[in-house]
C-alpha cells in the first residue's frame, strides 16, 4: 500500500501562486507515475500534470505554461508550481501515484486539498 498526503492548497488571488505537495509513504518502490487531479464542483476529475520516473512529463493544455510539476526520488515527493493562477483552477487537487509506467491513472490517491483562486 502506498499513502499520499498533499499540502499547500489555500485561497489566492487571480495571478497569484501557490505550491502544492505530495508526500508518499508505504511501499514507495512500488510506485511508477505521479501527476496531480483536480475536481471542481459539478465537474469530473481531470489530469492536471503527470510526472514519470524519469522525470518525463504530461500537462492539460489548460495548465501548460503556468504550472510545472516535480519529483523528489529520494524524498518521495511531487510537487505543482502553480503560477498565474485563474478563478477556473478553483477545485480540489488530489495526488495520484501509479504502479504502472505511462499516462494512466493510478490506484492510490491523496485526500485532496482545495485551491481557491477569488479575489
Amino acid at each position: 500500500q502506498v499513502r499520499l498526503v498533499e499540502s499547500g492548497g489555500g485561497l489566492v488571488q487571480p495571478g497569484g501562486s501557490l505550491r502544492l505537495s505530495c508526500a508518499a509513504s508505504g511501499n514507495i518502490f512500488s510506485i511508477n507515475t505521479m501527476g496531480w487531479y483536480r475536481q471542481a464542483p459539478g465537474k469530473q476529475r481531470e489530469l492536471v500534470a503527470a510526472i514519470s520516473s524519469s522525470a518525463s512529463t504530461n500537462y492539460a493544455d489548460s495548465v501548460k505554461g503556468r504550472f510545472t510539476i516535480s519529483r523528489d526520488n529520494a524524498a518521495n515527493t511531487v510537487s505543482l508550481q502553480m503560477n498565474s493562477l485563474k478563478p477556473e483552477d478553483t477545485a480540489v487537487y488530489y495526488c495520484n501515484a501509479d504502479r504502472f509506467p505511462g499516462w494512466g491513472i493510478g490506484d492510490y490517491w491523496g485526500q485532496g486539498t482545495q485551491v481557491t483562486v477569488s479575489s
